[in-house]
């Protein structure tokens, strides 16, 4: 199922980074007539400001400095171009996507992240959007180490129009994600969004935890879970960097969910992501209606981002 977010719209949501990002780059492109190295470091300390991040930033102005000798380029103005280009590039870099067996009609969704990214909220809105398409969508809630968790998923599950499985407090996470799996496919239900913790209150530990939930999921079905969604929180900027890695290490997720995009001024983050990682940015979150939950696409990202 693919879900459009209208230009108009990531614009006004991307409004606080382009002020952090293009309208400073553009400011400091008018000032100089001639492409020089004072622009170029201008412009590297810009990136960095946005979370474009060291390594990222270090690569855009090379390819910057070799693309405008390559082009003969001196004008200070085909710098936008050059550098809208280069963005667009890294953004639409292919990525490693782990296609759901057709064979398989229900399909499993874990959802990872530490608290605090807006995990809760972006299961809501997931099985809101999958909901609308005419889907029926159950949610299992396996943070079993925290009632509050439990409750707050209830309510946006309702918000979501889905159904809403949960276990006592301190059940075996993996269990219920296992109910939960047997119970969508009994129903006929065509997608389960698993739920899980971001911390444990326990000595156990967090990723052992997480692996364990996808190895028992696997065995209602080989093809268990299709997908693993990591939220990340956009405005903990590079530390959302250290959190795709771990979880990478650990449960190798299939995308990416980037909460609260439209409330920081560091967007840029999405771009450093794009670049180090393999793994693709699925869905963004433009606000905090039910609604606001939209798939990603890297060429639009780039003409929100640089739009006058």
């Amino acid at each position: 199922m693919v879900f459009k977010v209208s230009l108009s719209r990531l614009k006004a949501s991307l409004s606080k980074t382009k002020a952090n990002f293009f309208e400073k780059i553009a400011q400091s492109v008018a000032l100089h007539k001639k492409l020089d190295q004072q622009l170029l470091s201008e412009l590297e300390e810009i990136l960095i400001n946005a979370d474009v991040g060291v390594g990222t930033t270090g690569k855009i102005i090379g390819r910057l400095r070799g693309r405008a000798a390559e082009e003969k380029t001196e004008e200070s103005g085909q710098l936008l171009r050059i550098l809208k280009e280069e963005i667009t590039s890294i953004l639409t870099s292919p990525r490693v996507v782990f296609p759901p067996d057709p064979e398989t009609k229900l399909l499993v969704i874990l959802i990872v992240g530490v608290n605090g990214t807006g995990k809760t909220t972006s299961i809501g809105k997931l099985a809101y959007k999958y909901k609308q398409e005419g889907g029926k969508v159950l949610i299992a809630a396996c943070d079993t180490f925290r009632a509050a968790a439990i409750d707050q998923l209830a309510i946006w599950a309702k918000r979501g129009e889905a159904e809403f499985l949960k276990s006592q407090p301190q059940a075996d996470p993996a269990a219920v994600a296992y109910d939960a799996v047997q119970a969508g496919l009994a129903r006929g239900t065509d997608v389960v969004i698993i739920d899980t913790a971001g911390r444990l209150h326990t000595k156990i530990n967090l990723m052992e935890e997480l692996k364990k939930i996808k190895r028992v999921v696997a065995k209602a079905d080989p093809a268990f879970p299709q997908e693993i969604l990591l939220v990340l929180d956009s405005t903990t900027g590079q530390n959302a960097l250290s959190q795709v890695k771990l979880f990478q290490e650990a449960v190798r997720p299939t995308g990416l969910i980037l909460t609260k995009l439209d409330g920081t001024a560091k967007g840029g983050v999405v771009i450093a992501i794009a670049d180090q990682f393999r793994v693709p940015v699925r869905y963004v979150g433009l606000g905090e209606k039910i609604d606001d939950l939209e798939e990603f696409d890297p060429s639009q990202f780039a003409e929100a981002l640089f739009s006058c």
